[in-house]
């Protein structure tokens, strides 16, 4: 027998629309024209006027030529034009990759080339590394520059245009088309490799859509919440916080830099509801003085990433009136993938209670299919014992789409139909998933990857070096920092301080190691380094436990 749900009930225009974040600027935009939207120093635009800037920004490119499967690369701050972006770019078709404002020139170049970038939109501040990055690049880009009022300090112009004077020559009205299909990629953002280059990851608009809702629902955001951005937009696309706020028709506060007093004085002035950080950020404003909090005196909920919020932490924004909720992901899921979702009875539990349960990678998103933790080797889940280590693994709709230009990592990633994190866990009686340890050679230091083998071969280029292991060791203020272990060549001398500025000289400056422990390495019979037992000295677990 046929299936009659089959049968005269095909898609069609009526019924059927790709998923795309761009629908929620002008949803919001249309329900709430005259709604603040975005505040950045005197600055303020209505929902209205960031639809259409954003609208001239999608027109002004179109009219360059930038269409479908081209790149538009960003180096911005957490401003009005890093927001527009998100909607500008992708609105006329194109990929917006937006780049880590803490890399060197030489990571810089390479990704411009790699995502083939067609324009670069880049803030005066970051001039003098944009500048040598853009003599490296061996061709010709379109360069428009963003002059914040906002910021006085020194750079100098680059481009050809200033961003205001490029997108007044757009149309805001302009006619941008949803995607033709929600699979097409809608942002290019770069992780840092064990190996190799940095990979390009590739996000879709469905991904964008859905994670920007489980954020919503994850969350409990209220509508129209005031959101304050500590976290940079160029980290998972903000962790897709951008369309998130859109579909939320709230309002961005914006910040140029991570200020204790200046992130406490935008949530006494503007009544911010919620924001987004590293733990370092957290306990800045613990830490503060507490005149500096004075009159903050409505709720406050904040997402935490990166490593597990200490007891202290837990317990400093309890005692400040803050609500803390961690969250685990990476930047191949959109940001946040899995929740360390709350039960209201953990609140009549002791403190350190509390803090374990709290601590936990959680489960999944909304929007997320799913997270386990599984035998790398056999794909069979684990107990829920709270002892077996596997690997963490997500499946789902906001799974990267891959790593662009390279196959051979995607389909190793992506193998036995899970996303493979590297990160050792176990999975708790009650279903929540705990980490044990790091991805074997990816440091997580104040919210930043850093690759250890990057880092060990720089030092390799030291002449005084015969040997060097790099591993996390934890740190009150960035969570886990580098240590580096080195054994030096026969006869050889060189100080901590001389490697530490051999290091700066060649790559930046928070992939430095912060410790340098000089000492024979362990090696195994065949030559190989014995990180293991480097990890068991350095403590390098103590921070993610």
């Amino acid at each position: 027998m046929s299936n009659p749900y089959a049968a005269g009930l095909d898609k069609n225009p009526a019924n059927y629309v790709p998923l795309t974040p761009l629908s929620f600027i002008e949803r919001s935009a249309y329900i709430y024209p005259q709604r603040v939207a975005s505040i950045h120093g005197a600055r303020r635009y209505t929902w209205l006027e960031e639809y259409q800037r954003s609208r001239r920004l999608a027109s002004a490119l179109a009219a360059r030529g930038v269409g479908v499967g081209d790149t538009v690369a960003v180096m911005l701050n957490n401003t009005p034009e890093m927001f527009e972006c998100h909607f500008g770019v992708p609105m006329c078709g194109a990929v917006l990759n937006t780049l880590n404002t803490r890399l060197d020139a030489e990571t810089i170049a390479f990704m411009l080339n790699h995502g083939e970038a067609k324009i670069l939109i880049t803030d005066r501040e970051y001039s003098p590394m944009v500048k040598k990055a853009l003599a490296e690049l061996g061709r010709e880009i379109l360069v428009i520059d963003v002059d914040d009022p906002e910021y006085s300090g020194p750079g100098e112009r680059l481009g050809s245009i200033d961003f205001e004077a490029f997108i007044a020559g757009g149309n805001p009205d302009y006619a941008w088309q949803n995607p033709a299909d929600e699979w097409d990629a809608i942002s290019l953002n770069y992780t840092s490799g064990t190996t190799g280059n940095p990979k390009g990851v590739v996000y879709h608009h469905r991904g964008a859509y859905l994670n920007a809702l489980s954020n919503i629902v994850s969350w409990g955001m209220p509508p129209q919440s005031v959101y304050l951005w500590t976290l940079p937009m160029f980290h998972c696309n903000g962790w897709c916080f951008p369309w998130t706020v859109a579909a939320n028709s709230g309002t961005n506060v914006c910040l140029r830099r991570v200020d204790a007093k200046l992130i406490l004085d935008a949530i006494r002035e503007h009544r911010v509801s919620h924001y987004c950080g590293a733990p370092i950020v957290h306990s800045m404003l613990i830490s503060a003085p507490a005149e500096w909090r004075a009159g903050i005196n409505h709720k406050v909920s904040a997402l935490v990433a990166a490593a597990p919020p200490p007891a202290a932490v837990i317990e400093g924004m309890n005692t400040i009136g803050f609500n803390i909720t961690h969250v685990y992901g990476l930047t191949e899921t959109y940001g946040p993938a899995a929740v360390c979702a709350k039960h209201e009875e953990w609140l009549q539990l002791p403190l350190d209670e509390q803090v374990r349960l709290n601590g936990r990678q959680g489960v999944r998103y909304h929007c997320e299919e799913g997270i386990t933790v599984m035998d790398p080797e056999t794909m069979q889940p684990v107990p829920w014992d709270d002892q077996t280590m596997g690997e963490i693994m997500f499946r789902g709709n906001i799974v990267m789409k891959g790593y662009l230009k390279n196959p051979k990592a995607t389909e190793e990633a992506f193998r036995g139909g899970w996303y493979h994190t590297g990160d050792l866990a176990v999975m708790q009686p009650d279903g929540y998933v705990k980490i044990k340890d790091r991805s074997k050679d990816v440091i997580i230091s104040g919210g930043e990857n850093i690759s250890s083998i990057e880092v060990e071969d720089t030092l390799y280029r030291h002449p005084a070096v015969m040997g060097a292991a790099v591993v996390a060791t934890p740190d009150d203020k960035w969570g886990e920092v580098p240590c580096a272990f080195i054994e030096l060549r026969e006869g050889a001398t060189v100080t901590a301080e001389e490697l530490t500025e051999f290091c700066r000289e060649r790559m930046a400056r928070f992939k430095v190691p912060k410790k340098f422990i000089f000492e024979a390495l362990p090696k195994t019979s065949t030559g190989k380094i014995q990180k293991y037992v480097l990890r068991e000295k350095a403590k390098s677990t103590q921070a993610i436990e």
